[in-house]
C-alpha cells in the first residue's frame, strides 16, 4: 500500500479556510465519497470527501488549523499505490478537451444553441459535474424569470449531503424559463433554464463559455459556496442561515426551520447536534401530540369491536408517563445483563429470619441489593454523577441517595433513601418497608422523591426473568432487578444448584461507557456473591 496526499481542492478562490471539523481519525478504514474534513470561509463551506478508499494513515490538520487550496489534509494509504502528487499535470485539461471535442448538441455540454428569437441566442443552462453520482437537491433558485445575470452570477443554489453549490451563469443574458421547481432532485446534464443572450455569440466566444463552464464543472475543482459571510446566525431569514449542507439537508427530512435552530460551531454554524437537540426539546415541550418530527399514532374508536370502559389516569401515571419519553427520548440508552449468584446471601438471609422477626422487620433480598449497590457506587462514582450546563459539565455527587420504584394503586412512584451507604442492612430493611407503605398510602412528600443519585427497580416478586428499565433522569443510571430462580451452574467437575438473581443495568451512554459499566456490575455481583464484601 502507498500514501496517497488529499489536498484542499478549489473552493472558489476562497483563501485561508478555517478546518472546523475533523471526521476521520488515523487508522480508520474509509471509503470512496466519504467526509474527510470540513472547511469553511467566508466564502464557501464544503466537505472534503476521499477521492478513494484506503486507510487513514496521518493526518496533517486540526480543527482550527487555516487551510488554502492545494494544502495537504492528510495521507491515505490506497491500494493503487498512485498519490495524489503523481496525477499527471495536463489531466484535468485533457479532461476539458475531450468534452469539448464533442459538437453534437448533447447535455454533456453546459450549454447548447436552442434558439435563435429577436437577434439573442437562448442556450440551455445544465446542471455540471457535482463530482458524485448521487446527485443533489435543487433548493433555491436566486434569480426570476426575467432577471438579468452577468456572466458568472449564481443561478440556482445545489444541496448535497457533501457540499453546496451555487451554479453559475456561462454567460450575461436574461432569464427567460425556469424548467423545474425548488425540491427537484438533479444529476449531471439536466436542463435547468434557459438564457437568452443579447446579440448573437461568435463561434469563438461560445467556446470561451463552454471551457469557462466546464472549468468550474471540473470534478478537480468543485465549487461550494454559502455565502458564509452574509449569513449570519440567527437570522429570521432561514435563507440566511449559517450551516452546512449535511445540517440542512437533515433539516428538511426533519420539517425543522433553521432560523429556528440556535449554532453553536464556529461563527454561530449550527451543527447535526444543534439540531438533533431541537428536535428533542420539541419532543419534549409536545409529549401529547408525539412531538413537531413524531408521527402522532391515531386515536380509534373501540367501542366499534365491543364493549368498553374508560377510566381517567391518575396524575401520578401521566406525570410519570412524561417523565419516562423524556428520558427516552433525550437519552441515549444502553442496557446489559449480568446474573448475580446469590446462593450465600440467600443463605445468609434465611438464617437471619427470627432475628428479623425479633426486630419486627421483614428482611428481603432489597436491602442487600441498596447496599450492594451503594459499595459499588463508591467505587465507580461516575453511574452516580449528573450532566449540567447543556452537558459541558459533569457533576459527582458525594452523597449516596438511592431510589427504590414502588408499585401503588395510584401509579409508579419513587421515594429516595438518604445516605444508603451508611446505614446497616437491618436500616435499610426498616426504611425500605417503611417507604414502600407510605407510598401506597399516598403519603410521600415531594422531598421522599428528591435527590436521587440511582435507582433500584425491582420486579422480582411480581414475576419476569428480566426486563430493559428507563434511567430516571437526570441520573445516569438505574438497576432493573428480576425473579431469582434455582439454576444448575458448572463448577467446573459437575453443575450444582445456585440461586442467580438476574441484573439489567440501563445507563446515559453520554456519560457512561461499556467499560464503565461492566466494571460497575463485576463490581455489584461480586458484592451480592459475598456478603461479608458489603460492610468491610
Amino acid at each position: 500500500m502507498a500514501d496517497e496526499l488529499i489536498k484542499v481542492p478549489d473552493i472558489g478562490g476562497a483563501e485561508g479556510a478555517e478546518v472546523v471539523e475533523v471526521l476521520v481519525s488515523p487508522g480508520e478504514a474509509i471509503d470512496v465519497e466519504q467526509g474527510l474534513v470540513v472547511i469553511e470561509s467566508d466564502k464557501a463551506s464544503m466537505e472534503i470527501p476521499a477521492p478513494t478508499e484506503g486507510v487513514v494513515s496521518e493526518l496533517r490538520v486540526a480543527v482550527g488549523d487555516s487551510v488554502s487550496e492545494g494544502d495537504v489534509i492528510l495521507a491515505l494509504a490506497t491500494e493503487s499505490g498512485v498519490g495524489a502528487d503523481d496525477t499527471p499535470a495536463n489531466a484535468e485539461l485533457e479532461v476539458l478537451d475531450s468534452s469539448l471535442q464533442d459538437d453534437q448538441g448533447t447535455t454533456e455540454h453546459v450549454m447548447t444553441l436552442s434558439a435563435m428569437t429577436d437577434g439573442a441566442t437562448v442556450i440551455d443552462v445544465v446542471i455540471p459535474d457535482l463530482g458524485s453520482d448521487e446527485g443533489a437537491d435543487l433548493v433555491e433558485m436566486l434569480v426570476p424569470v426575467g432577471g438579468q445575470v452577468e456572466e458568472g452570477d449564481s443561478l440556482v443554489l445545489l444541496e448535497s449531503d457533501k457540499a453546496s453549490m451555487e451554479v453559475p451563469a456561462p454567460a450575461a443574458g436574461t432569464v427567460t424559463a425556469w424548467l423545474l421547481e425548488a425540491g427537484a432532485a438533479v444529476k449531471e446534464g439536466a436542463v435547468i433554464a434557459r438564457l437568452a443572450i443579447n446579440g448573437a455569440p461568435t463561434a469563438a466566444s461560445i467556446e470561451d463559455a463552454r471551457l469557462e463552464t466546464h472549468a468550474v464543472a471540473a470534478p478537480s475543482a468543485p465549487r461550494v459556496a454559502e455565502r458564509g459571510a452574509e449569513r449570519a446566525a440567527g437570522s429570521s431569514d432561514p435563507d440566511t442561515v449559517y450551516a452546512g449542507p449535511a445540517v440542512r439537508k437533515l433539516a428538511r427530512e426533519f420539517g425543522i426551520a433553521l432560523s429556528q435552530v440556535k449554532g453553536t460551531g464556529a461563527r454561530g454554524r449550527i451543527l447535526k447536534e444543534d439540531l438533533q437537540q431541537h428536535v428533542a426539546q420539541i419532543l419534549v415541550a409536545e409529549p401529547s401530540s408525539g412531538g413537531a418530527a413524531l408521527p402522532v399514532i391515531s386515536e380509534q374508536d373501540f367501542a366499534r369491536f365491543g364493549a368498553i370502559t374508560k377510566t381517567d389516569r391518575s396524575r401520578v401515571d401521566k406525570v410519570t408517563a412524561n417523565n419516562m419519553v423524556r428520558s427516552w427520548l433525550n437519552v441515549p440508552h444502553v442496557t446489559q445483563f449480568d446474573d448475580a449468584d446469590i446462593s450465600d446471601m440467600e443463605r445468609f438471609r434465611k438464617d437471619l429470619i427470627n432475628e428479623a422477626a425479633d426486630r419486627g422487620v421483614r428482611l428481603t433480598p432489597l436491602p442487600f441489593i441498596l447496599k450492594a449497590c451503594a459499595v459499588a457506587l463508591r467505587e465507580h462514582p461516575k453511574l452516580k454523577s449528573s450532566l449540567a450546563d447543556g452537558g459541558e459539565t459533569l457533576v459527582m455527587k458525594h452523597y449516596c441517595h438511592i431510589g427504590m420504584a414502588v408499585d401503588t394503586p395510584a401509579g409508579l412512584m419513587v421515594p429516595v433513601l438518604r445516605d444508603v451507604d451508611k446505614k446497616s442492612i437491618w436500616e435499610l430493611a426498616a426504611e425500605t418497608a417503611a417507604c414502600a407503605e407510605r407510598a401506597r398510602e399516598k403519603k410521600l412528600r415531594p422531598d421522599d422523591m428528591q435527590g436521587g443519585v440511582f435507582t433500584v427497580s425491582s420486579l422480582g416478586a411480581i414475576g419476569g426473568r428480566g426486563f430493559t428499565p428507563i434511567i430516571n433522569a437526570p441520573e445516569v443510571a438505574i438497576l432493573g432487578v428480576g425473579r431469582a430462580a434455582v439454576q444448575p451452574v458448572w463448577d467446573g467437575e459437575v453443575f450444582r444448584p445456585q440461586t442467580l438473581l438476574p441484573l439489567a443495568l440501563s445507563y446515559d451512554h453520554r456519560v457512561v461507557n461499556g467499560g464503565d459499566g461492566g466494571r460497575f456490575f463485576t463490581e455489584l455481583t461480586s458484592l451480592l456473591g459475598d456478603v461479608k464484601r458489603m460492610v468491610m
